[in-house]
């Protein structure tokens, strides 16, 4: 064999060397480059009703290890203050108002089927997407969640579940599940990241706690909360405590696949909690409650993390929204935004990783009604608006 024969064998060897040392290391870590996407979405759950912004009778270790692992947004907001119209501002990255989606769907209307949900995008991008608990974005055939890009649902249609005995799908299928809706919530988004962990995957899990009913959870929650006198308090900080220990079951599935620094993590609340008829929920220090533009209503626990990505243990104190989520994970995924419509949020990774200064912004809100005008008991329209640090709110 010649020399030039020779050195051409040992690179075509080298080159096989290197290729299978390449599909072996690929199939050792068995994940995808592109990060998994998580949104963790607590339901009516108020700005104090978490541990890491002062509720002082129970804890949520959980979520509060969100904020020492990553980035906590003190002043994280959502598009509106009742489920449905801020499920669809997050879910597009657009105001709501924009199409048309300001108020509580009713018989089986839901998202516009021109409005393209995250799921529909990052299904396009090759992402396996799922959706655990509660949907409230339609229940007619052609608007439930597998025909809006998830490829697996188990949860609810509507806006409210119990907790016992509920009523929920698998895909299509009806069936009543025994355990408490919480801790199966839990349970099937820990299945979800286990059967999906060689990515990339997108999770939306959308536990319905702590929205009403305020039914008294499984005993062992209670007993955590034994300190708290007040038995509605009590039975809310135990729905809490279930929801806190379902979170931190899904990060330890996360962990034990070796995903946890290939997945970007959202925690939020649809709204503020409710306090008329609820004395013993928590939106303290914020004024108002759900179902009010006052920052009772529409400022809620919301952090971000992405370890490796973000830094750790960081407040970020400037104004982020529920409608940067679409935008923040299209940078991250690296799929492009349709140009066809506008989108209203930021990608916050520039800001929050602090590689550039956050911008100056106003952020709005509306929720429409027919006031006087209108059948009897209509709602006025009102409107707020936050720039920077000032905020203007009109309710009449």
């Amino acid at each position: 064999m010649n020399t030039n024969r020779r050195s051409i064998f040992k690179k075509l060897a080298l080159a096989l060397v290197l290729s299978s040392c390449a599909l072996a290391s690929s199939s050792a870590l068995g994940q995808s480059p592109q990060p998994n996407i998580l949104i963790i979405l607590a339901d009516d759950m108020g700005y104090g009703d978490v541990s890491y912004n002062g509720c002082p009778d129970y804890a949520t270790p959980n979520i509060d290890s969100l904020a020492v692992n990553g980035v906590w947004c003190s002043s994280g907001y959502v598009t509106h203050p009742v489920c449905s119209p801020s499920r669809a501002g997050l879910i597009t990255g657009r105001y709501q108002q924009r199409f048309g989606h300001e108020n509580q769907p009713q018989n089986q209307a839901g998202l516009p089927l021109q409005e393209l949900p995250l799921s529909q995008m990052l299904d396009s991008a090759g992402y396996v997407c799922g959706l655990v608990g509660k949907w409230h974005l339609g229940t007619g055939p052609n608007m439930r969640p597998t025909q809006r890009g998830f490829d697996e649902f188990f949860g609810f249609l509507g806006g409210s579940s119990g907790y016992f005995d509920a009523h929920v799908l698998r895909n299509d299928t009806p069936l009543i599940e025994r355990t408490y809706l919480t801790d199966a919530f839990t349970r099937e988004a820990v299945s979800f990241v286990n059967r999906h962990a060689a990515g990339p995957f997108f999770l939306l899990l959308a536990y319905n706690a702590p929205h009403s009913p305020y039914a008294t959870p499984p005993q062992n929650y209670m007993d955590r909360v034994g300190n708290i006198t007040d038995p509605d308090r009590r039975v809310y900080a135990a729905m809490v405590t279930a929801l806190d220990d379902g979170i931190g079951r899904v990060l330890q599935a996360l962990q034990a696949q070796n995903l946890l620094d290939n997945t970007l993590i959202f925690f939020l609340s649809d709204n503020g909690a409710p306090t008329g008829a609820s004395p013993f929920t928590r939106n303290y220090p914020l004024r108002g409650s759900k179902s009010t533009d006052y920052e009772g209503g529409i400022r809620v626990p919301f952090a971000v993390q992405w370890t490796g990505h973000l830094p750790a243990s960081m407040t970020y104190n400037a104004s982020i929204s529920a409608l940067d989520i679409v935008p923040t994970v299209a940078a991250a995924t690296g799929i492009s935004l349709p140009d066809d419509r506008p989108y209203d949020g930021l990608n916050m990774l520039p800001y929050l990783s602090l590689q550039q200064v956050a911008p100056s912004r106003t952020l709005f809100w509306r929720w429409f009604g027919l006031g006087a005008s209108g059948p009897p008991n209509s709602r006025n329209t009102i409107y707020a608006v936050r720039s920077d640090s000032l905020k203007l709110v009109n309710s009449e």
